[in-house]
């Protein structure tokens, strides 16, 4: 008989949740630990917590000369870098050179950074200056001091590879949710669907609103994750890489997508490039819808999504 079996582990900074569906626990089990292998080969590829990592390598090397980097770490820069362009630098990959210089929001932060510092590191944002060259596969960045990071894209393409090596072993149906950005196939042991809760900002354990989805991947990104509030105004751990400052005004973005990477990644820029100009945005790619919900509790939609 099917059943579902899941396991939860810290990966990559987030608690990633697997689920299998299969009539014996041994290979569900098996299957899931593949899958954590996987995620784990990825995190020591992208972290930027490891000297020895390709992303460190690059970094160390800004302004100083191109880095060789495995044909996967190539392509998904390759990809970053076509959604920069899509959403007009919205999504930015180099913010690493803001990041965690000026907003800790682990601490208690008392006081907004300086924004005259703050402008100063701005100048090292930039995806533009990002040089890739596929004939030799070597990413370089072009100034000294910039920084790429993968926190906008790097879950979502864990879960996306995770995915496929479980569909590779013939798992027909199974989750993976790398907090909140999950991505699903197949159906329950039930036969059904699977049901998504899409969380209440307000109170992040409750949904204020259910999906039922196959094949399908949901990212989620919300103020309630991490904040800091100053001076009464709350603000949340998505960087505007324009500006350096946090985004005021939006609760939450869900992002509605078959790829788990793609939603993942547009989450950031939906959340910081204002409600119109993002469901204007979300209304011309294929495949691609969003929920936004303001500071209000209004919740803005693109245009196929039909709440009942």
């Amino acid at each position: 008989m099917l059943k579902e079996f899941r396991k939860s582990q810290k990966l990559m900074g987030n608690i990633f949740e697997i689920t299998v569906v299969d009539d014996s626990e041994a290979i569900a089990f098996d299957h899931i630990e593949a899958a954590i292998s996987e995620i784990q080969r990825i995190e020591k590829l992208l972290t930027t917590y490891n000297d020895d990592s390709q992303t460190s390598l690059i970094n160390k090397n800004a302004g100083i000369q191109p880095v060789k980097v495995d044909a996967e770490v190539f392509q998904l820069i390759e990809r970053s870098l076509r959604i920069s362009q899509l959403t007009d630098g919205y999504f930015d990959i180099s913010y690493g050179g803001i990041d965690k210089t000026f907003w800790n929001f682990d601490r208690e932060m008392k006081q907004l950074p300086d924004p005259e510092l703050v402008k100063e590191h701005l100048k090292l944002v930039n995806y533009k200056n990002i040089l890739l060259d596929a004939e030799s596969q070597t990413v370089f960045l072009k100034e000294k001091g910039m920084r790429i990071g993968f926190g906008g894209i790097g879950k979502g393409y864990a879960a996306e590879m995770a995915k496929r090596i479980l569909q590779q072993r013939e798992v027909a149906s199974g989750v993976v949710n790398a907090s909140g950005d999950l991505t699903t196939w197949g159906l329950q042991a039930d036969g059904k669907p699977w049901t998504i809760g899409i969380a209440d900002p307000d109170n992040a354990a409750l949904p204020f609103s259910y999906m039922n989805i196959t094949n399908t991947s949901v990212a989620t990104s919300g103020n309630y994750e991490k904040f800091v509030t100053i001076d009464g105004k709350k603000y949340s751990h998505t960087i505007n890489p324009k500006t350096g400052m946090p985004v005021l005004g939006i609760k939450s973005v869900t992002m509605i997508c078959p790829n788990a990477e793609i939603a993942d990644a547009m989450a950031t820029p939906v959340t910081i490039m204002g409600i119109e100009a993002a469901i204007g945005l979300v209304d011309q790619i294929n495949h691609l819808e969003c929920i936004i919900i303001d500071d209000h509790n209004n919740i803005h939609s693109s245009k196929n999504i039909n709440f009942k």
